[in-house]
Formats: C-alpha cells, sequence, structure tokens
C-alpha cells in the first residue's frame, strides 16, 4: 500500500473512506468540524445521541454523507481534547481505524489527524506511523493455500497535511511503508512451513535481496567452509540433519567507504525439534518460527534497500535445522568454536547460542562500530517480560540506551535487562571452558552471558524476541517485531 501527502480539503477529497477525529465531550477538531457544517450536522446529530463518545479508539464507520466527497467517513475516537495522547494510544487508535477500512470495499482511504497532538512527537511521526501501521495491517498470510481467498481491496492512502509540510510528510510516509515491507518480509518467511523455509531457502532469499544492487552483495558458506573456519559450534547444531547449514552474509554499502559497518546476526534455527534433546510434542509446529531473527534482520535489510539509507550495513545469518539422528550432537559433547574456545553442549535445545557465537566470532573481521544479534533464543525471556517486550542486553550501556528508545519511538519496545559479572559463574564446565546452559535460575541472562564471551572486541547488544517474534493460538503468525526497532535505531545514523 503506498501513501502520499494531500493537501486539498478533506470535505471536497474523492476517497472510498476518510478518517476523522473526535474528541470526548463532543468535542471536534477543525477538520472534522468543518465536515460536519457540510454535512448539515449529521455527525454532531450522532454525538448528541450518544453514538459516538470519542474514546479512545472507537470506531464508527458511515455511509456517504451529503455535503462530503468522500464514499464513507470513520469517525475514531482520540480520547480528551485538550491532553496530548502517547505514541502507544496514537498507534492504538490507528490500528483500529486501519482494521476497520481492511474489511470495507474502498481501494482507497484519506487520514485526517493533524490536529491530534502525541506527545513528544511531530507529524512526520504521525504520517511515519500512519503509514506503517495501515501497510502491517494489510498484511496477508495465504502463500500455501488454495485460491486467493478474500481480496482486500485498499490499495492507496492519502495523508492530509499543510501545504508547506509535503516534502517532509512524503518522505515520512515514505519510510513507514518502507518499515511495513520489511515487516511483511519477516513475517512470510517466519509463516513458511520447515519443509520449504530451509536453510537453502533463507539463502536464495538473500541473493534475491541482492539481485540487480550495486550496493548489495550476498556470500553464501557452506559446511565445508564453515569447516575451514573451525565453525565447529554452529556445525553441531546441524550435524543430526539431512539439510545443510548456511552462513548467509550480506554487505551493503551505502555509507562512505571509511564508516565503518554495524553488523545486524540473525538466528535462522528453520525448525527446532530440540534435537537430543527432544522438545514436547505440543505445539513443536511453532518452532518453525525458531528463525524469526534471521527473518526479522533480513527484513530490516530490505527496508534500508527501498530508503536507500547512507550507511554501510552488513547481515549476517547462521542457518540451521537442529533435527535428531544417529549423527546428532549428544548432551555431554564437547565442540571447538571459530574463537578456539570450547564448549560443553549439556542441552542440545539450547542451540541458538551455539550457532550465533560462531557468527558472532565472523562478524569480527568487519571491524564493526557495533553488532547487535537477534534470536528467539529464551522461553525464559518469555517469563521474565511476558509477550509485549523483548530483552535487551549489551555491553555497552550507550548501545542499550540507543535501542532502547528506537524501540519506544518505534513503538516496539525492548527492555534492558543485566548482564553482571555474577550470572557468568552459573555457566561453569568441568570439562571445556563453558556450558552451553547455566545452573537454574536467569535463563534469559546467563545465554547473553555465554554469547558475551564471543563479543569482546566490538559494542554488542543482543535482543531476545523469544515472546514477541509471534502469536500462538487462533491468531497464530509472525509478528514481523523487532523489524520496526531496528530500523529506527539504523535512522539515528543515517
Amino acid at each position: 500500500m503506498e501513501f502520499q501527502a494531500k493537501t486539498s480539503s478533506p470535505v471536497a477529497l474523492r476517497s472510498g473512506f476518510l478518517v476523522l477525529p473526535v474528541f470526548e465531550k463532543g468535542e471536534l477538531p477543525a477538520v472534522t468540524a468543518a465536515v460536519d457544517k457540510a454535512c448539515g450536522g449529521q455527525i454532531s446529530k450522532l454525538i448528541k445521541q450518544g453514538d459516538v463518545e470519542g474514546t479512545l479508539a472507537e470506531v464508527c464507520s458511515l455511509p456517504q454523507l451529503e455535503g462530503c466527497a468522500a464514499q464513507r467517513i470513520l469517525l475514531l475516537g482520540f480520547g480528551k481534547k485538550k491532553e496530548a495522547i502517547s505514541g502507544d494510544d496514537f498507534d492504538k487508535a490507528i490500528k483500529k481505524a486501519a482494521a476497520s477500512v481492511k474489511s470495507s470495499p474502498a481501494k482507497d482511504v484519506a487520514v485526517a489527524i493533524a490536529e491530534v497532538a502525541v506527545k513528544d512527537r511531530d507529524e512526520a511521526w504521525k504520517a511515519r506511523h500512519t503509514a506503517k501501521l495501515f501497510g502491517d495491517a494489510l498484511y496477508k498470510v495465504n502463500a500455501q493455500k488454495s485460491g486467493n481467498g478474500k481480496v482486500i481491496a485498499l490499495k492507496k492512502g492519502f495523508y492530509c497535511c499543510d501545504s508547506k509540510k509535503t516534502s517532509a510528510i512524503n518522505s515520512a510516509l515514505a519510510t513507514g511503508t518502507a518499515i511495513a515491507k520489511g515487516m511483511a518480509l519477516c513475517k512470510d518467511l517466519g509463516n513458511l512451513p520447515g519443509n520449504i523455509c530451509t536453510p537453502t531457502y533463507l539463502s536464495n532469499e538473500a541473493r534475491k535481496l541482492a539481485r540487480g544492487n550495486s550496493k548489495l552483495t550476498a556470500k553464501i558458506l557452506n559446511e565445508k567452509q564453515m569447516r575451514e573456519l573451525k565453525m565447529g559450534s554452529l556445525l553441531s547444531v546441524a550435524a543430526g540433519s539431512d539439510e545443510e547449514a548456511q552462513l548467509i552474509v550480506l554487505e551493503y554499502k551505502g555509507g562512505a567507504k571509511t564508516a565503518k559497518p554495524t553488523v545486524l546476526v540473525g538466528k535462522g534455527i528453520t525448525f527446532d525439534s530440540g534435537g537430543i534433546s527432544l522438545k514436547p510434542g505440543a505445539a513443536m509446529d511453532e518452532m518453525k518460527y525458531d528463525m524469526c531473527g534471521a527473518a526479522s534482520v533480513l527484513g530490516t535489510l530490505k527496508t534500508v534497500v527501498e530508503l536507500a539509507l547512507p550507511i554501510n550495513l552488513v547481515v549476517i545469518v547462521a542457518a540451521a535445522e537442529n533435527m535428531p539422528s544417529g549423527r546428532a550432537t549428544k548432551p555431554g559433547d564437547i565442540v571447538t568454536s571459530m574463537s578456539g574456545q570450547t564448549i560443553e553442549i549439556l542441552n542440545t535445545d539450547a542451540e541458538g547460542r551455539l550457532v550465533l557465537c560462531d557468527a558472532l566470532t565472523y562478524a569480527e573481521r568487519f571491524k564493526p562500530k557495533a553488532v547487535v544479534d537477534v534470536a528467539t533464543l529464551t522461553g525464559a525471556c518469555i517469563v521474565a517480560l511476558g509477550n509485549h517486550t523483548s530483552g535487551l542486553y549489551s555491553n555497552s550501556d550507550e548501545l542499550a540506551q540507543k535501542l532502547f528508545d528506537a524501540g519506544i519511538k518505534a513503538g516496539d519496545k525492548a527492555w534492558h535487562m543485566p548482564l553482571w559479572d555474577e550470572y557468568q559463574k552459573q555457566l561453569d564446565s568441568n570439562f571445556a571452558d563453558i556450558a552451553n546452559i547455566g545452573t537454574p535460575g536467569a535463563g534469559s541472562v546467563t545465554a547473553a552471558c555465554f554469547l558475551s564471551r564471543f563479543t569482546k572486541s566490538y559494542d554488542w547488544a543482543h535482543l531476545d524476541i523469544a515472546g514477541t517474534a509471534w502469536t500462538g493460538g487462533a491468531a497464530k503468525g509472525a509478528s514481523g517485531r523487532p523489524v520496526s526497532m531496528l530500523v529506527e535505531y539504523l535512522l539515528q545514523h543515517a
């Protein structure tokens, strides 16, 4: 869905749906009052009758009103007029509007919300989030279904603004649209079943991203090349699978040649059975989502390419399938990582850190200014933070703060968790340099502590998205997180 700025009066704007704000106590913004006047007070009448109260995210859909060019009007509640709402409340309202418009036969929508004040946010932020949230709402999973199902009519959006702000608003709308496209790729990859989305499939998708773009190159390392690099930890995870592991390396050179790149590393376990430490059967199908870290960094790269950001970025995906077989790694086995550190594998279901540690060591060669890894790493993170917030760990408080702020601004939050030396001793092993799981307690923290031992040469952050990468139950599906946060972080550099 493409959005563009519109400076014409909403009253005269021909659109399939016109979204107008309303406030509590019957207070109308000037734009809504103007439409109400042109339509003979029909909106005011509905308010007096109690049909519209203006509470946050309340929606009221109206058929075409005489005097207004739009085919339909959607009244959208934003609470009290005198109070600037939070960014979260703004997002909540826009999501509700997008869902209502999506279910209609309207082919386009015009949004007139300039008079809605959002605390610490400007008009460009509102425009960006409007485009992003409408685009995300239109995402549809149907790749593996026979037939196309219901076709969504909505194709185009207009954001009503002052003529002096047209350029800035169009730029913001383009950014929001590009973020939605990156989230869509993340969802597409995450939602695919493990028999289709294999490590090789991810490699092919990476090549597609790079095709025809002189600023972007793709390099795929196979298992033979990884053995030559002594990536014994990563290869130990793939040992039980017939699918060959892949290390995917994408380099985007949009900045100055001398500028150090940011590196994003994604966990790409395309299916996680747990290996010899087999998972319970219930909901094991959701382990196709164990590559959502990889999906999110690829989605982020898609947005960066769409926007042609003037930055240097490296994306590394450690892709493998974790399966049990006669060749599979066993609990008690000891492997040697690319860094030279030996690892005692006490649980083969703690495999994400085993592929990531070699990818993080490989990242050193790019002399990065910062490295961020993204992984559905631990169920313990869900215990700690639930399904609303990603876990954030870092060896740099400055980097952690930047990611935290980016998450707040993007509406894709993470919480800064401890990474203290006291936790490191839980990873002690009698037989190797480090165990791949810690003693009971603080499982998400000790997983991050494990990764921190491979990141001493650069500023690094780890995002544990086990609770935020997908939704289970009847609404099962990938969430597209944390693409929005990562893009917001990278925009700071651009």
